[in-house]
């Protein structure tokens, strides 16, 4: 057992991997779309900031995710695993055709849906973090449009007299600042979202570890307001690298397919984005920096050229949206059957 439970801590760590992997055209696809800095220099920039975000948020989110959401009593080895598998195949999938989904939800939506498979609704803390979270799933691709078409109509009056190719170098070098607080906010956020899923195995098999050795008894976790650094770490370096590697096809639904961005509307669109994230990551909310940044993006260009905006390409994205959490949670639900057909799981409770 002590072996599986070690197995499902790697597999959370492949998860946020993908997350990074996935989620880089978050982080670069506007720096990249307007050619600020390359795609291997706009990469490494996110990585780190990615990364030093362990260092600069707090841990609210995970807090949320490890013992907010879904009923401590009932979660075993065999849900945390059915929720991860459930949210990387949706991930893949969606890296496949180039859709920016959110990973955020998929492992909301698969959690959820092992849960739900193995003891019905009951297994869900229905309250005020999932009002919250469901609630933005809506509110933060609109904050992110309000925030970017702002900021953007702010600049756009502030240096209406400026030359075009003036402002533009301005904003050449004030997007590295944007997209580096970006990356921040996203590292702050979805790192915090894996650190919550390994708190919740590492409480529900408290009694397998009290008694262990070496390293392994810092699997042994009672206090769910405790993280581990070693989880801390590890979330954040797995998010760091998934970066590096960078889910190319999305950066290029992102950064040109929805809307062509300047400088000036790159830096609107990521300063938007970053403070939308880093409000909901100082209260605990497990918000998608997808739908973020994806409405602070459109409502740059729909304030600069409404027409320039791909509405078709918006429209599909949203149907993505739409389908993240059920479709994750139930390829969860059925990874989570087949587990417990061959992998039943014995009472772990200390």
């Amino acid at each position: 057992m002590i072996s599986y439970i070690i197995f499902i801590v790697v597999v959370a760590f492949i998860f946020d991997f993908i997350n990074g992997f996935h989620d880089s055209a978050n982080s670069i696809a506007t720096i990249v779309g307007t050619r600020v800095l390359t795609p291997f220099k706009a990469v490494m920039w996110a990585a780190f900031f990615n990364f030093i975000a362990l260092f600069a948020i707090g841990t609210h989110v995970a807090r949320t995710i490890g013992s907010g959401m879904i009923d401590v009593a009932i979660v075993d080895p065999n849900v945390v695993l059915a929720g991860l598998l459930g949210a990387i195949v949706w991930d893949l999938v969606t890296w496949f055709y180039g859709i920016p989904s959110s990973s955020s939800h998929a492992l909301i939506g698969g959690y959820a849906g092992a849960a739900v498979a193995k003891a019905g609704l009951a297994a869900i803390t229905w309250g005020a973090k999932w009002i919250s979270t469901l609630s933005f799933i809506v509110l933060s691709p609109l904050i992110g449009m309000l925030l970017g078409s702002s900021i953007m109509v702010i600049v756009a009056w502030t240096f209406h007299r400026v030359p075009a190719g003036r402002v533009n170098r301005y904003f050449r070098h004030l997007q590295l600042a944007s997209s580096a607080a970006f990356s921040l906010s996203h590292g702050a956020n979805d790192a915090q979202k894996t650190m919550g899923i390994i708190v919740g195995l590492l409480l529900a098999t408290q009694g397998l570890f009290a008694n262990e050795p070496g390293f392994l008894r810092h699997f042994h976790l009672t206090n769910p307001d405790h993280i581990p650094m070693w989880v801390k770490l590890g979330a954040h370096i797995a998010i760091a690298l998934g970066t590096l590697f960078g889910g190319w096809r999305i950066v290029h639904t992102m950064g040109t397919r929805v809307t062509r961005l300047r400088p000036v509307g790159g830096f609107a669109a990521e300063t938007g984005g970053a403070i939308s994230v880093l409000l909901a990551t100082r209260f605990g909310i497990p918000v998608s920096t997808t739908h973020t940044i994806t409405g602070s993006i459109v409502g740059v260009g729909a304030t600069t050229r409404p027409r320039g905006v791909r509405w078709g390409i918006a429209r599909g994205i949203v149907w993505a949206w739409v389908l993240t959490i059920p479709a994750s949670a139930l390829t969860a639900a059925l990874c989570y059957w087949l587990l417990a057909l061959t992998n039943p799981m014995p009472s772990t409770a200390p």
